[in-house]
């Protein structure tokens, strides 16, 4: 009998503020909040980022996408080495690209623990995998009490590495600057190490564990992993990760050499500004409108996942639950960054499963989190996918695209469209895609509704999350609201029991939040505490036990191919 994967935590950062609690929402439908929820907003961004005494102002032009910061770079003096007869001569540059979706200024994860010059993207793991745990309500050390060490799985990457100077980038360039590679600087480049600091120093786990990239599409393509797992039995907790930090100049300049982010000069021809008047870079990504390019962003998302069963035993929260996830490559293709077919398999088949599983009247109801890069390209070839998708199936899906407000945070994006999507089943609010004044005239709009405008809905049954990855990479999660998924868990769980466990979560979880609210966060970061070598290994013919853990694995291992049996 399958195990349905139940989504139970969030936490996490991008530019919007933090995923736990749902704050990056509210800060992104801001404007539709009454004041009261406004000033809430505005106290948890003076929290974060320790400016207590920031005006309301400060705090809204300091979070989503704007020009970016000095305390990133200063894109009017990038600095630069350049060879010339036989010479290395220093020098100056400036950079047509200006905007990103950084991390509300004045946050910085490293503060929070003692981060011993780790790269960025592996400081806000850390603070989301941590943050995601406490906001869950569920003690961890208990918890594995009641799993066997290998029954725990934790899939988390990015899409290209950790390329600031802590990590590959420094690496890269330590010999052109005349300085020694550290020791580091290898190791805590590769693009999997989200998921080992995880295993190693936030929750200490010895079950399955990796990253799969796949471009834009790497968190769905991890969560595809975890919901595998725990679908199949050999997990009966998955967490599920992306941290991704390529606001340095050289992956900027990368992905301007392939024409790929929105830059001054193509903001002014599609605005037709003079050279007098100032680009607006707060409105640089514009989602199926008249655009020029997607705009870069960080980002860390991290998700507790639990099999329906343990997460009735626990009383763990039900934020929903991933039903469905499908992965398709796009065939061949004119070029390597060319889209292609994969999305209209990985679509059609999460449309086909939500009708089988929840009917076509709930399956038209469902609402949709595009990919929505930016990119005249992805304007077309997404909303033709979708709108194909929906008119077969005769709905007419709401389509929003949260890379408006936070930019495109690469293998991390659909991490942050999740945790948006989840936000959506506990308050209603679906952020409108504000940055876009109209629907580009190539847009294909046939049964799609456009959000352009915040908008209230009423218990959506669940949702599609979208992600059309460069190289051919695709995915789209069905993902089912918490309604729906206390439902299905009816069907096998005495839900009474599960409310009455709910009831301690709960208050933990808020007691949390009301301490995080203030910057509280007691960020878990376990170095050299607790380590396991062979010598604390026990081994009998049956199990192996391991300290820390009160059940062993099972080494009595049933034969996978009993019409095999020798």
């Amino acid at each position: 009998m399958a195990q349905l994967p139940i989504i139970v935590s969030v936490g996490g950062i991008n530019a919007a503020g933090r995923s736990a609690f749902h704050s990056d929402l509210m800060r992104m439908v801001y404007p539709s909040l009454p004041a009261a929820q406004q000033s809430g907003v505005i106290d948890e961004l003076r929290a974060l980022t320790g400016r207590p005494d920031a005006s309301v102002d400060a705090m809204l032009n300091d979070s989503l996408i704007r020009e970016i910061h000095p305390d990133w770079y200063n894109p009017s003096a990038l600095h630069a080495r350049r060879r010339s007869d036989d010479m290395w001569a220093d020098t100056d540059r400036n950079s047509p690209v200006r905007s990103a979706g950084m991390l509300p200024t004045g946050f910085r994860p490293a503060d929070l623990y003692k981060s011993r010059a780790h790269p960025r993207a592996l400081q806000m793991t850390v603070f989301a995998a941590s943050d995601m745990m406490a906001a869950s309500g569920l003690d961890w050390h208990s918890l594995r009490q009641r799993i066997a060490p290998d029954q725990v799985a934790v899939y988390a990457g990015n899409s290209i590495g950790q390329l600031d100077n802590q990590g590959f980038g420094g690496m890269l360039q330590a010999a052109l600057f005349g300085k020694r590679v550290s020791s580091k600087q290898l190791p805590l480049g590769y693009p999997q190490m989200p998921a080992d600091f995880v295993n190693a120093y936030v929750l200490g786990t010895l079950g399955s564990t990796g990253a799969v990239q796949g471009a834009c599409a790497s968190f769905l393509y991890n969560l595809a992993n975890a919901c595998h797992a725990i679908q199949t039995g050999q997990a009966r907790i998955a967490v599920v990760g992306g941290a991704d930090a390529p606001i340095v100049p050289e992956v900027v300049e990368g992905f301007r050499a392939m024409s790929a982010l929105a830059d001054e000069a193509g903001l002014r021809a599609i605005d037709n500004l003079s050279a007098e008047q100032r680009v607006n870079w707060r409105q640089a990504s514009r989602p199926f409108g008249n655009n020029c390019g997607f705009t870069i962003a960080e980002g860390a998302q991290f998700m507790l996942l639990m099999d329906d069963e343990l997460a009735a035993e626990t009383g763990a929260r039900v934020m929903g639950s991933v039903p469905g996830l499908f992965v398709n490559a796009d065939g061949p293709k004119r070029s390597i960054s060319a889209p292609g077919a994969g999305n209209y398999l990985t679509m059609a088949k999460a449309a086909g499963l939500a009708r089988t599983l929840f009917g076509d009247t709930d399956m038209r109801r469902m609402f949709v989190h595009a990919h929505g890069t930016s990119t005249p390209q992805n304007r077309v070839t997404e909303s033709h996918v979708l709108s194909q998708v929906a008119q077969a199936m005769g709905a007419h899906w709401p389509v929003t695209a949260i890379k408006a407000f936070i930019g495109h945070s690469q293998g991390t994006a659909g991490g942050d469209q999740m945790a948006n999507a989840l936000g959506t089943f506990a308050s209603g609010w679906l952020p409108g895609i504000q940055t876009t004044a109209a629907l580009a005239d190539d847009v294909h709009t046939a049964g799609l509704d456009f959000v352009m405008h915040d908008r209230q809905l009423d218990l959506p049954p669940g949702c599609f999350l979208n992600a059309k990855g460069f190289g051919g990479n695709n995915a789209t999660a069905l993902v089912a609201g918490p309604d729906v998924t206390r439902a299905m868990m009816a069907k096998r769980h005495d839900m009474t029991a599960w409310e009455h466990r709910n009831e301690s979560v709960l208050t933990a979880s808020d007691d949390y939040r009301v301490r995080s609210a203030r910057a509280d966060f007691n960020v878990q970061y376990h170095f050299g505490e607790d380590v396991i070598d062979g010598n604390d290994i026990q081994i009998s013919s049956g199990a192996l036990k391991v300290p820390g853990w009160d059940r062993g694995v099972d080494l009595n291992i049933p034969h996978p191919f009993p019409d095999l049996k020798l």
